[in-house]
């Protein structure tokens, strides 16, 4: 059975490989995560009055944009509205719980598109389906259906051409009829070349809940392979993740995983072809905590190397030994993902050297011209027999000084 071509807005989402995720609202004043109205059971009215310190006093679009840029990002998803009601954008009559009636007194989501596309990055909106500030999630849900369409078609009519929607809380009623087909229809009028995403959640990763999908999730788990085969619609895949326990800002959450798990992700999605979506949670005041910014940095300095493996590369038949793998670019060239490399060195200083010589892969066509590692550009001796379609590299260790979690080495062939 034939794989189905991708729509254009698919292929061109896959290519974009790697995003923000962005987390940010009346919570963030808390520093206690996004989920602390629900948690703490607090009244509305109390945690209403949020709004009147929401001056968003340093938030900067443009900056943010240009940190996702500088980590190799594409795109940007921000939390339009998440499951505490309040809007970053102004509803235009549909609520005042919204940021034009709040501190800040202005349209934040106008001022992100803007950041975005002064930085060549591409807007998504992520916009919640679960509402806990709305009364009429519980006592009408036919009205809030209506409440919600008209919310995202004030999105999708007034901030330009955006690269997508991103749904999160279908979860909430899993028996409810959400009327996705008015909700989808009314996107394809007004944005016909956005992505529709519905986050399945951590219990349902992967599955397709609407013929109008666009791509998959996994949150918080690497992306299993798509079977494609005999399908009416290819579809894209992505992997969301926070960085530390929270997607809001935790200030007591110092759990932060390790840049060279990130990394490591990174590359497990694209060995499947799926995007990896990295959140951030900003400050009550719209200013990245340290430490997100940090780590950021940190990732465009392993995309610096390895942007074009990332962003061209597809998955390959070729095969690799562990967790090795490879990625095929349209041009022909092969990347090989090598991990596992240790730093060679002076045995006083070099901590568990290791895992370098000889990295096999299989499946390998062409006759290989020459391989190299896309850091520093060393060449690297190699073994091919042709007729067994194998390549055997001899992986060096990284020099002293250097460690990036996973090298990438880059086949030419003749």
């Amino acid at each position: 059975m034939a794989v189905p071509v991708p729509e254009r807005r698919i292929a061109e989402f896959e290519g974009f490989g790697f995003g923000m995720f962005i987390h940010w609202g009346l919570y963030s004043l808390l520093g206690e995560g996004e989920w602390i109205l629900h948690r703490q059971g607090m009244p509305l009215e109390q945690y209403a009055k949020l709004k009147d310190r929401f001056a968003a006093e340093k938030f900067d679009a443009g900056r943010i944009a240009r940190l996702a840029r500088r980590a190799g990002m594409k795109y940007c998803v921000i939390t339009t509205r998440h499951h505490e009601g309040f809007s970053l954008y102004d509803t235009r009559g549909l609520s005042d719980f919204d940021a034009p009636h709040s501190a800040a007194g202005r349209d934040l989501i106008a001022e992100f598109v803007e950041g975005c596309r002064k930085n060549d990055i591409v807007p998504f909106f992520y916009h919640t389906t679960l509402d806990w500030y709305q009364k009429s999630f519980n006592d009408d849900f036919d009205a809030y259906l209506d409440y919600l369409k008209d919310s995202v078609e004030v999105l999708c009519r007034n901030y330009g051409r955006i690269g997508g929607l991103w749904f999160d809380g279908n979860w909430s009623r899993k028996d409810a009829d959400w009327k996705l087909d008015e909700l989808y229809g009314m996107i394809r009028r007004y944005q016909p070349e956005a992505m529709i995403i519905n986050n399945t959640g951590l219990q349902a990763r992967g599955q397709v809940v609407h013929p109008e999908i666009d791509s998959v999730t996994f949150e918080q788990g690497r992306p299993e392979p798509m079977d494609r085969e005999g399908r009416p619609k290819y579809l894209a895949a992505e992997m969301c993740q926070t960085m530390n326990d929270h997607w809001g800002v935790g200030r007591a959450d110092l759990n932060y995983k390790a840049t060279g798990r990130f990394i490591e992700n990174l590359c497990a999605c694209r060995k499947v072809g799926a995007n990896y979506l990295l959140n951030i949670g900003p400050n009550g005041d719209g200013s990245i905590p340290m430490m997100e910014a940090a780590i950021l940095e940190t990732m465009g300095v392993w995309m610096d190397c390895n942007g074009e493996a990332v962003y061209q590369g597809r998955p390959a038949a070729v095969r690799g030994d562990g967790e090795n793998f490879a990625l095929q670019a349209d041009s022909g060239k092969l990347f090989l993902f090598v991990f596992n490399l240790k730093v060679s060195g002076d045995a006083n200083v070099t901590v568990d050297s290791g895992g370098v010589g000889e990295k096999r892969f299989t499946g390998v066509d062409g006759k290989v011209a020459r391989v190299n590692w896309t850091d520093n550009g060393e060449e690297l001796d190699f073994q091919q027999d042709l007729g067994s379609r194998a390549l055997a590299i001899d992986a060096t260790g990284y020099p002293y000084g250097v460690n990036l979690a996973v090298r990438v080495a880059e086949v030419w062939f003749d």
